[in-house]
């Protein structure tokens, strides 16, 4: 059974064979078919969240990409509160220089504080987060180390920082901090570069583009399409020094982050284990970036030599969505990166030498993913046996898609793969209940516990639709513990951490941030699934600021906050 999956899986590598891809996810014993069941609450959740793309007939290709949403407790209550992204008006033809703005409450983003009891109650206004212009992404994060969770909101034609005042209510300091930027921003992610205990913000831009009326696909009704991005001009991102009085400045070129790109999702983490945060950028139809820090308060770019830049056969994708995470739980961080139809995921394990091995073939997710289009990812261990899993909002970029290839869709399902023992991913999708039989258009999402059970919930926007609300009910014996960490010589969200809890069967890592994924912000919270094990028999946090802090027996089943002790613990 095994030597048949596996000569299907080779067949795929070798033809790309749709058929081949799919029936290599047939015979799948029964023990590894252990459904996720993910209920969507929003119909009775109080959110009533409806994204406006404001779509076309000229198909600008800002109208299919957004757009984000965040998860995160604005008000220290225990519980993750909601703000999801809102975009803005507009009417074709629409002359260069326009930069569209929110005209009414229709297109205010929202701000939805979470009741405790399975409702939200949409608090916007109070906060004052209707925001301006045509909203892409958010990036969650302290940057102020005063304990509130502050929200940079990214758009087109300009960002907005919003300082959390502690009291239900933000200000817009983006001014003040110089953090507005320029052209069409997308996802950004909150981290600390230099190791001076102050989150820095790094901003990916897309393309060089400014409403240029361009005619892509054939020339009949109904066929005009989105343009490729091979029509435009790489960009590059935005990197902001946080400055620690409250402003920041911009440092790309200083700082060996400016290699022009088409970026749309970013993560972080320490791959090669040398005690300094690195980040990788998904580019659309160009080659991924992955820029190595060397310590000295300057980065290096290294896809290539890496061999995350391309796939397995030498090209390019239309990379959206990353996470860059542990899967096989061997202390290494590993990369998925989503894309779309045609393609396959990429999926990257990292070989502990400095470069990665594309396994989307042999993991089994290539085949799983061969005619699906991917953008909001994450690995989640959503049954708790302490192997992280994969959640993926999937929806095509293209609404006519099928016209020109039936077998690809707009709208999809969501999906569930689950890891089995670090060694394949299998789609359980199918027998994972109605949430992952329903086909949106699907762009951001943001995963957390929403009721604090210690089973991870997600949150999905669709592009021109309705958010989704999932909590995550899965059916399970097994043990869990959350970390919630408060830096003091380091930033205070312990972005950047790595942390290690070991059980009875062994270890896993995770690395602490806010941005995972495609435009959104997740829990800051590490989650790890325990199995049957219900306390931790070892916990290690390697802080930002070298700190390394050990425990020990840490019972679970408890989200548990840490403090970072400063000037007592070994360095690293």
């Amino acid at each position: 059974m095994r030597v048949q999956t596996i000569f299907r899986m080779l067949a795929c590598a070798a033809i790309a064979s749709a058929l081949y891809c799919v029936q290599a996810q047939t015979n799948i014993p029964s023990s590894e078919l252990v459904p996720a069941r993910f209920v969507d609450t929003t119909a009775t959740s109080g959110v009533h969240f409806q994204h406006q793309a404001s779509h076309t007939a000229n198909k600008y290709l800002i109208e299919t990409m957004g757009s984000g949403v965040a998860l995160f407790d604005y008000d220290h209550d225990g519980r993750l509160d909601l703000f999801a992204v809102n975009g803005a008006p507009f009417t074709s033809p629409v002359a260069k220089g326009t930069v569209p703005q929110k005209t009414g409450p229709k297109y205010w983003n929202r701000l939805y504080h979470n009741n405790g009891d399975g409702t939200f109650t949409d608090v916007t206004e109070k906060a004052g987060l209707q925001g301006i212009g045509y909203g892409m992404g958010v990036a969650v994060g302290d940057y102020d180390n005063d304990g509130n969770e502050d929200l940079y909101v990214t758009a087109y034609g300009g960002n907005r920082l919003y300082r959390n005042n502690g009291n239900g209510t933000f200000t817009d300091v983006t001014e003040k901090a110089g953090v507005g930027g320029s052209g069409w921003s997308t996802s950004a992610a909150w981290v600390d570069l230099d190791g001076d205990g102050y989150l820095d913000l790094v901003v990916l831009r897309y393309i060089q583009w400014d409403w240029d009326d361009l005619w892509c696909g054939q020339h009949q009704p109904g066929y005009r399409g989105y343009c490729h991005p091979d029509v435009f001009q790489p960009i590059v991102m935005l990197v902001y020094h946080n400055n620690g009085d409250g402003t920041f400045t911009e440092e790309a070129h200083k700082l060996g982050l400016d290699k022009p790109g088409k970026g749309l999702g970013i993560a972080i983490a320490d791959y090669d284990r040398d005690g300094h945060i690195d980040l990788f950028v998904a580019n659309d139809s160009m080659e991924e970036f992955l820029y190595h820090n060397k310590g000295d308060g300057t980065f290096e770019e290294v896809g290539l030599d890496t061999e995350v830049a391309v796939d397995g056969e030498g090209r390019t994708y239309a990379g959206m969505g990353v996470d860059f995470s542990d899967y096989n739980n061997d202390g290494l961080p590993d990369l998925v990166i989503t894309n779309l139809a045609n393609q396959k995921y990429a999926l990257y394990k990292n070989s502990g030498d400095g470069t990665f091995s594309y396994t989307s073939y042999m993991s089994g997710l290539g085949g799983m993913t061969l005619l699906h289009s991917g953008w909001g990812v994450r690995f989640i261990d959503y049954d708790n046996d302490g192997w992280k899993d994969l959640l993926v909002a999937q929806g095509h970029d293209l609404d006519n898609v099928d016209l020109t290839f039936p077998q690809i869709h707009y709208r999809e399902h969501f999906m569930v793969a689950r890891n089995i023992d670090g060694k394949k991913f299998v789609d359980v999708s199918s027998v994972s209940g109605p949430v992952f039989q329903q086909r949106w258009v699907g762009r951001g999402m943001a995963i957390g516990d929403i009721d604090n059970d210690g089973r991870m919930d997600a949150v999905v926007t669709e592009n021109g639709g309705p958010l989704h609300i999932l909590m995550n009910e899965t059916e399970t014996g097994n043990h869990w513990i959350g970390v919630k960490l408060i830096g003091h010589k380091s930033n205070r969200d312990g972005i950047g951490a790595v942390i290690k809890v070991v059980t009875s069967t062994g270890p896993q890592w995770e690395t602490v941030t806010t941005s995972v994924g495609y435009l959104s912000s997740s829990d800051p919270r590490a989650h790890f699934g325990l199995g049957k094990d219900s306390v931790v028999k070892s916990m290690e946090i390697r802080w930002p600021s070298g700190i390394v802090q050990a425990l020990s027996n840490v019972a679970g089943d408890r989200y548990v906050p840490i403090d970072e002790p400063v000037g007592k613990a070994k360095r690293w």
